[in-house]
Formats: structure tokens, sequence, C-alpha cells
């Protein structure tokens, strides 16, 4: 199963632009541009304030220089972890090109204009779907979900579906950038942004 990362050419300090948000602008492109299959889903990790963590996939909804936004169910796991413990790790993950993006930052809830924005554009079948399920509690079977949609849709019948108090936004807000390019014999190339004490950006090169 062993691959030698050969395909993809390198990244050298010459090629970074020349902030973070350029640099993923530009991977981001060349992601949907090469065909992968949801470019923008991305690993969340989380840790309890006991220490244990969890991960998952989620789907990013936006960035832009402030950070990285997704939507979840603020009382699933990952919702009372980061209320817990309000830092996160994302990974893109895009084996096809041989590169990963990972990001550490603190996280922070949108405000709620932003999310009620965002709402209002989500399919209605996703709009009622986040009136019914409990996200991340154990449930006696499908059933539990196919009656709480029922519920949902009898409740707003044909009219519009608000966004749920415990539903919404959450912007990782990058201390680091790292941008990770394969390169043969596990030699890869590691540019990261870095946020200093000043609140400027540094770059850094780290072994692979």
């Amino acid at each position: 199963m062993r691959r030698d990362y050969t395909e993809r050419g390198e990244l050298l300090e010459t090629d970074l632009a020349t902030s973070w948000t350029r640099q993923f602008e530009a991977w981001f492109a060349d992601a949907a541009a090469f065909g992968l299959p949801e470019p923008n889903a991305m690993i969340v990790a989380t840790a309890a304030a006991d220490g244990h963590p969890s991960a998952r996939t989620v789907l990013l909804k936006g960035y832009d220089e402030r950070g990285f936004t997704f939507f979840t169910n603020y009382q699933s796991r990952k919702g009372a972890e980061l209320a817990a413990n309000p830092y996160a790790s994302l990974v893109f993950p895009w084996f096809a090109m041989q590169r990963q993006v990972i990001v550490t930052g603190a996280v922070q809830r949108v405000p709620r204009a932003e999310t009620e924005e965002y709402f209002a554009s989500r399919p209605r079948g996703s709009q009622l779907g986040a009136w019914a399920s409990p996200q991340s509690r154990v449930l006696p079977g499908r059933a539990a979900v196919e009656a709480g949609l029922a519920a949902a849709r009898e409740r707003f019948g044909d009219g519009p579906v608000p966004a749920p108090p415990h539903w919404g936004g959450l912007r990782v807000v990058p201390e680091t950038v790292e941008f990770w390019q394969g390169r043969s014999n596990r030699l890869h190339d590691r540019l990261r942004f870095r946020r200093t004490e000043n609140r400027s950006w540094i770059v850094e090169r780290l072994a692979p």
C-alpha cells in the first residue's frame, strides 16, 4: 500500500503566496479543478475538557482572513466539546493531489445574523433535519429519526423554517496554517504560517 510521492512537484518558500488566505485560495481552487469529491470536506478534531479527543468530517462553508467557518448543532458532541475547550484542528486531506492543509486555532461562534443568513440558503430538507435530529445522542433506532422529521414537517408546514436556537456557525480562528506537499522518500515539504504574539504572520519550514 506504500506510495512514493513523486508526481506532484514541490513546495518552496518562493512558491508560497504572501498570506495563508491567498495560498489556501490557490490550493482550494486546484483541488476543485482536479475533480476531488467535496474538496471542502475537512476533518475537525476537538477535545473534551478532560482531554479526550474526537474527530469527524465536516464541510467547510466559508473562509476569509477571520478563519474557517462551518455549521453544526451546538448540542452535538463537537459543539459540547468546543464549548468546554474552544480549540480545534482542521485537516483538508487532499490525498489524490499529495497535499494536506492543517489548521490549528481557537474557535468562536459566528454572529447570529450570519447563521440565519446561511441557514436560509440551505435546502428545505436540511433545514428540517436540523430540527429533527438531536445530533450525537443515542437513539433506539432509525424510526426515531423519521419521527423527528415528521414532527418538524408538521410543525412548520409549508411555512419558512427558522434556524434552531441550538444550531449555528463556528469559526476556527487560525494560529497556524500548514501547507503540506508530498515529496519522494518521505521528505515532504511543510511550510507553516504562524501568528506571532504581536499578531503578525511568519512562515516556517517544518521537518518532514
